[in-house]
């Protein structure tokens, strides 16, 4: 029989966690399921983490020994009544499985790890932790103790209004709560409500607001819960108000036609909800979502609409004071009924959501940096554009960043305030409005301000909204017509946005206006920076796509129609993501997604989708680039965390997949085609060649995945198809004729259906993607065609006058020299190859350069975010091709993992998995642009530092690492000779614990043991 632990345990306020590793502990950092202290874990066997401190040099855990107890007073080794692990043999500390009694449902337990050296020694004991359990089930009936799907009564699917549900009932005796748990799921989205508070979740020493939960899924497939502790909430009154508002969100929204569970009339909106009541006395008392159990619904309150794409209606003059508080007079509401959502898909699965949700983040918060107002457009006639430009009242602008954040500022009907934001965002606005009642303010989003350019959709100065398609993305507020204001923020959409346009139909007076961010990257791991402000900016505007398009999926755009959880930009950034924040669970759960969607939409339920969850755009056919993640991601979870269990539970889906492959193309060995190719590359590209390296890839990643969980028959098939993959790229694409070798990237054309493409522009051979691909993989068959290879990609590179008088049929005669021409397919492993091949200047001249194609480009242009076209915008053309030009779009901020992985130097090894063993690969910048380098991670085992600076005359280079406990690091650093690497006067090869491995090529390399190093090196 399973224990059953005492206490769910305290209030809300008790979750709000100190992040990992900032204790002073020995051993700190606990997780358990990768999260600290969290509720809701599914999990029979959850997953144990920690870290060891230590600042002696070379010290590493021996044993371990882990205590999981019902209260924290039997964290003993005598007294643990659920598991005592005894002392474990082992350096692990990521992923420990539990082995202990079975857990209960709804229960904390608490938990302690005591860690010693290798030597035996004592290193300590972390603080107690604890862990809750959810509802420990997966079918929506175990545990949820009657709770059922409910929906308004004879609410008609996309009629107005959002449906308000409400439920009152007594507590047996308030004085004598102990804990109160809220596990809650809705079919669209929702707001939940206890005894007139809106629930929260802590944040950075506080509470903040989740934006759309329970997130997206396919519906048909997987549904996720929450759970929340409430008692704080329940303990306030006699009685106990469950309130709930309905929104579409994904479920019931545009950006779900297509999908199976999707219907042209609509789809019921419904809440499933079970309140838990725990008592001093052992009792307990539910209240649940029950269609008999004296719910109420209406849906003739304030939110009049509600689209993921169109934004919201809220009008004020209809709000229902109190009606979430207990006292409320329902009585001429509806009833609500059971939403028969099991009955139409009986194999759907309810499930505890794993990871941190999407939620508003305080701190991101932006302020305007400007308000202007317009009362009209002037100059049509003779503006390039015909549009003119608008007409700014200087009395009523205010250009003050300092004044504007604050600034009052009130319009009329047919005038315009437009407020700048600052920073290219995700979330939603927070507004607060005096004005009569019955006004309609509209607050239009958008992402830049028009220009006199033959793009622009509106006079100069006003915001730019035609890349939005058909996304209203509006904020419509009607006021009530309060004296002292009136202050909304929409919490059943989101937005993409910089600039905020607002109008009204009256005079009204906006007196605050605040951008409010949501994310689900809510913890930042690792930061890179330079001497260099626009590299800064990159990275600055790297990690602010990051922070909008990580929301409960990773999406393509955060603004437009579309905002979808694509799979290839997905896998290509993935790995910056994870340096950037720690997205592990994050990102398995979208494997998880993946896998439904390949069964649900893939190809003979077998091949990963190009979009997951949902079916848009996911049409048949050759998926290459962008079904790989289905591979690619859960290997590069692996690699970044150090945890196999993705792996392990995608193996079945992975090896689906790649049979698939092999039973469509069969002894060819040819890739499954591609649809999208090197996606907006500026050079085009064989997209059956980017198909065919990007088989022999996930290949090569099976192999490696097979052997490291014990699959070694498996892992010699998969490195024998990488080989016959290779043999026959090298026979269809390596031509060696007249004495040359030549990537004949040109045989086949391109993607098809790229829109913005030149229909007349053709595939080259040598292009820069293909290059980069057969050196990634080694698909040539002698060094020498290798350094002639390396020569090729140098060439197109540096495209200078010699090469363009060369190729004057290629694409790149019409940009400059050292620019990029890749693609999403290429930019993930341009600067890594080219730094692999001995090559790093051309990385660094690529990274510093900012003509078109660059990543500077952007930056030179004023962007805030990464774009998705190289030419999305320029102050002398104007804007790219409106029909896919979103100005976040993270694919292209990819360079990142090659900013920590050689710039900064901080690299995983691919044989030890999440930082175990590492790389230290600092490279410097030849160019001489780079002269200092500072870059941080905090990796599964602790914080991993690389700092480098280089002299003014370039002779001495100053080198600072930190290598946490119980990890070791292989260091590579250039030198003029093997002893010209020091720490103080002694040559690192002679200090403790250090290992030389060796000097070649103007690089000395050490293995060295955590601890803290400064260094100096003599470079000439």
């Amino acid at each position: 029989m399973p224990v059953v632990a005492g206490a769910l345990g305290g209030s809300t306020a008790a979750h709000a966690a100190p992040a990992r590793g900032t204790s002073d502990a020995e051993v700190s950092g606990p997780t358990v399921e990768h999260r600290t202290n969290p509720l809701g874990v599914d999990a029979a066997r959850p997953r144990f983490g920690w870290r060891m401190r230590s600042a002696a040099r070379g010290r590493s855990q021996g044993t371990y020994r882990i205590l999981v107890a019902s209260s924290p007073d039997r964290l003993t080794t005598a007294r643990a009544d659920l598991w005592n692990s005894g002392r474990v043999l082992s350096s692990d500390s990521v992923a420990v499985r539990y082995k202990g009694k079975p857990l209960s449902a709804s229960t904390r337990y608490h938990w302690t790890v005591t860690v010693w050296d290798a030597e035996g020694r004592t290193v300590g004991t972390a603080p107690p932790s604890f862990f809750e359990t959810g509802l420990m089930s997966t079918d929506g009936v175990a545990g949820w103790d009657g709770a059922q799907w409910i929906g308004m009564k004879g609410k008609t699917p996309n009629s107005a209004g959002a449906p308000m549900l409400r439920k009152e009932a007594a507590l047996k005796n308030r004085s004598q709560v102990r804990e109160a748990r809220l596990y809650v799921s809705a079919l669209g989205v929702y707001e939940a409500y206890v005894n007139g508070r809106r629930v929260s979740v802590p944040q950075d020493g506080g509470t903040t607001l989740e934006l759309l939960p329970p997130g997206w899924t396919n519906y048909d497939a997987r549904v996720n819960y929450l759970t929340y502790d409430v008692t704080g909430l329940v303990t306030r009154e006699p009685d106990v108000t469950l309130a709930v508002v309905l929104g579409n969100g994904w479920y019931n929204g545009r950006i779900s036609d297509g999908s199976t569970y999707y219907s042209k009339d609509g789809n019921a909106l419904a809440v499933k909800a079970k309140l838990l009541v725990r008592y001093a006395d052992g009792s307990s008392q539910t209240v649940v979502t029950d269609p008999d159990g004296g719910w109420k619904a209406t849906d003739t309150g304030p939110c009049r609409a509600d689209d993921i794409y169109d934004g919201q209606t809220y009008d004020a003059r209809m709000e229902l004071p109190g009606w979430t508080a207990h006292g409320f007079d329902d009585s001429a509401w509806s009833d609500v009924e059971r939403v028969a959502f099991e009955d139409k898909y009986p194999d759907v699965r309810l499930l505890a959501y794993p990871g941190e949700t999407a939620r508003l983040m305080s701190k991101w918060d932006r302020r305007p940096e400007s308000i202007t107002v317009a009362t009209g457009v002037t100059g049509q006639e003779g503006s390039p554009n015909g549009k003119g430009r608008i007409v700014v009242d200087p009395a009523r602008t205010v250009t003050d960043p300092a004044k504007a954040a604050l600034a009052p500022v009130t319009i009329g009907s047919g005038e315009t305030a437009v407020f700048d934001l600052g920073q290219n965002m995700v979330g939603v606005a927070r507004y607060t409005v005096r004005g009569p009642a019955g006004a309609r303010v509209e607050f239009r989003f958008g992402e830049m301000l028009n220009d006199d350019s033959a793009g622009a959709d509106g006079p100069e100065g006003s915001v730019y909204r035609a890349n939005l398609r058909s996304a209203k993305a509006t904020s419509t507020y009607v006021l009530k017509g309060d004296r002292n204001g009136e202050t909304r923020q929409d919490s059943l959409t989101f937005y993409g946005f910089r600039y905020v346009s607002v109008t009204a139909t009256r005079t009204v007076t906006i007196t605050g206006l605040t951008g409010k961010v949501a994310t689900s990257a809510i913890r930042e791991t690792g930061t890179v920076t330079t001497d260099d402000p626009d590299i800064n900016k990159l990275a600055q505007n790297i990690r602010w796509g990051q922070r909008g398009n990580y929301l409960w999926v990773p999406t393509d755009c955060p603004q437009r129609d579309e905002r979808l959880g694509w799979t290839g930009d997905t896998q290509v950034f993935a790995t910056t993501g994870l340096y950037n924040a720690d997205a592990g669970v994050f990102l398995s759960h979208f494997q998880d997604t993946v896998v439904d969607s390949q069964t649900i939409y893939g190809m003979d339920k077998a091949q990963f989708t190009g979009v997951a969850p949902g079916g848009r755009y996911n049409w048949p056919g050759g998926g290459s680039g962008w079904a790989d993640a289905g591979v690619i991601v859960p290997w590069t979870v692996w690699q970044m965390t150090g945890d196999a269990t993705v792996v392990e539970d995608n193996w079945p889906a992975m090896t689906r997949y790649l049979d698939w492959i092999r039973e469509q193309t069969g002894d060819t060995f040819a890739g499954q085609g591609s649809l999208t190719g090197d996606w907006l590359a500026p050079q085009k590209t064989s997209a059956q060649l980017m198909s065919d390296v990007y088989y022999g890839y996930v290949a090569r990643l099976m192999a490696q995945m097979a052997r490291a969980t014990g699959r070694t028959a498996e892992g010699t098939a998969y490195e024998r198809l990488f080989g016959r993959i290779k043999q026959a790229f090298i026979a269809t694409y390596l031509s060696t004729e007249g004495g040359r070798v030549t990537v004949r990237s040109s045989l086949g054309e391109a993607s098809p259906i790229e829109p913005g493409a030149d229909p007349n522009q053709k595939t080259e051979d040598n292009s820069q993607a293909a290059l980069l691909w057969v050196l990634k993989l080694g698909f040539y068959e002698t060094e020498a065609q290798r350094r002639e290879l390396v020569g090729h990609l140098a060439d197109n590179i540096g495209n200078d006058a010699a090469y363009k008088a060369a190729h004057p049929d290629s694409s790149r005669v019409r940009y400059a020299e050292n620019t990029l021409s890749v693609g999403f397919l290429g930019v993930n492993v341009l600067a890594p190859v080219l730094t692999e091949e001995g090559r790093a200047d051309l990385a660094y001249k690529l990274l510093h350069q900012d003509a078109l194609p660059s990543w500077l480009y952007s930056v030179k242009n004023g962007a805030t975010t990464v774009w998705e076209r190289w030419n999305s915008y320029s102050a002398d053309d104007g804007f790219g091709p409106v029909s896919m030009n979103s100005f976040n779009h993270y694919a292209y901020g990819a360079i990142m993992e090659w900013m920590y992985a050689y710039m900064a130097g901080i690299a995983r090894d691919p044989d030890s998995p999440g930082f175990k063993r590492f790389l230290l690969q600092p490279h410097l910048d030849p160019t001489g642009g780079v002269t200092r380098v500072s870059g941080s991670y905090e990796s599964p085992y602790g914080e991993i530092r690389s700092e480098w600076a280089v002299d003014d005359d370039g002779r001495t280079l100053v080198y600072d690492a930190v290598v946490p406990a119980n990890s070791e690091a292989t260091l590579r650093l250039p030198a003029v000779s093997a002893d010209a690497v020091r720490e103080g006067r002694t040559p690192l090869a002679r200090a403790d614990g250090v290992r030389f491995l060796g000097h070649a090529d103007g690089v000395s390399s050490y293995w060295i043991p955590s601890g803290t190093y400064h260094l100096t090196v003599r470079l000439h």
